[in-house]
């Protein structure tokens, strides 16, 4: 069995997770971390017992990783997504959200386009337990065909707004978008390191013909502790014979034809926690799948995270315009993020 060779860029607290999965994988070694702070990288390295690296470059160079982890803010997309391309890194991960903009999203269009690196972003609650088992009750059609997605988040649609509509997609057979109509409301949010508006509303139309209402912010279903606002998120499915229900800090449910088929909830902290190594380690034996065979594309891959930040693009078009936006025509302005905030500010 090959032992595919792993590194990590970036050495804040959410690489821990990343790196801690690989107990849950025997066929991938983590060998390399890399980040400016020295403090840091020597901390990961110490803890993991890794090869710290200053610079991205130089630990590609010289580990030769079959897949990195790109655990870094926003800002550094596209340099070390690019980066990775043209050192010719077979695969690797990226946080979310896949941009902030239209400028940055545009680059990583053509970066998916000519690039030979197998991307994906984590959104790794999509192999969350609970969640794969409302998924199966869906795609086993019992419940019969789904009529309707719901999802929503606490969060901003840039910090968890990308992550709630994966999972929904995800319930729809990853059906494409084709149309959004939203609105979008408060400016504080804007200049964050995730930005975006405080509220959004959305709702989108998939081109089997099913709707999602897509909810961030404030007005968002409250689920796990009142007070902590990241932990409300929540999606659902209603089908014809059934429905499904997950949230992330809550319960969820299996309704059938006959009544409750399925149910739990979260667990609790440490449950939370446990789970949330087995997805990212699902994740990342994703990538390995489709590392060995070109068919089994991730449905986390950079082709369907580009087309769920079109739809973010088109929520914030059709919230200054006033109108659904057509994905297949929509052509995203290069002023858009800002013709936002005039419109957002105005309010």
């Amino acid at each position: 069995m090959a032992i595919y060779r792993v590194a990590v860029i970036g050495c804040g607290s959410r690489s821990v997770p990343h790196i801690k999965a690989y107990q849950h994988i025997r066929r991938a070694k983590v060998v390399a971390c890399c980040d400016p702070d020295k403090a840091r990288r020597e901390k990961i390295a110490a803890d993991f017992g890794v090869m710290p690296y200053a610079e991205a470059a130089e630990m590609i160079r010289n580990e030769k990783p079959d897949l990195v982890h790109n655990v870094t803010w926003p800002s550094l997309r596209v340099p070390l997504m690019t980066l990775m391309a043209d050192l010719g890194v077979p695969a690797a991960t990226v946080e979310k959200p896949i941009a902030t903009g239209v400028a940055d999203w545009r680059a990583l269009v053509e970066l998916e386009r000519r690039a030979p690196t197998r991307f994906a972003v984590c959104h790794q609650f999509r192999w969350q337990p609970h969640l794969v088992k409302c998924r199966q009750a869906l795609a086993s059609g019992r419940l019969g065909k789904v009529l309707l997605v719901d999802a929503s988040a606490g969060g901003n649609i840039s910090g968890q707004g990308t992550h709630i509509l994966n999972y929904a997609m995800s319930l729809n057979g990853d059906s494409p978008i084709v149309r959004v109509f939203g609105a979008a409301s408060g400016d504080q949010e804007m200049k964050t390191a995730h930005p975006g508006p405080d509220t959004t509303v959305g709702l989108v139309t998939f081109a089997n013909g099913v709707r999602c209402l897509w909810n961030n912010g404030p007005t968002a279903p409250v689920c796990g502790e009142p007070k902590t606002t990241w932990q409300h998120v929540r999606v659902a499915a209603y089908a014809e014979r059934g429905r499904v229900l997950w949230e992330e800090f809550g319960r969820w449910e299996i309704v059938g034809p006959g009544g409750l088929e399925d149910s739990g909830d979260y667990g609790g902290t440490d449950t939370w926690m446990a789970n949330n190594l087995r997805a990212q380690a699902a994740f990342h034996e994703a990538m390995f799948d489709w590392l060995e065979d070109d068919r089994k594309v991730p449905g986390t891959s950079l082709a369907q995270s580009l087309h769920e930040w079109k739809a973010v693009l088109a929520l914030y078009a059709s919230a200054v315009g006033r109108r659904p936006v057509e994905l297949g025509s929509f052509d995203p302005p290069p002023d858009l993020f800002d013709r936002l905030a005039k419109a957002l500010a105005e309010n």
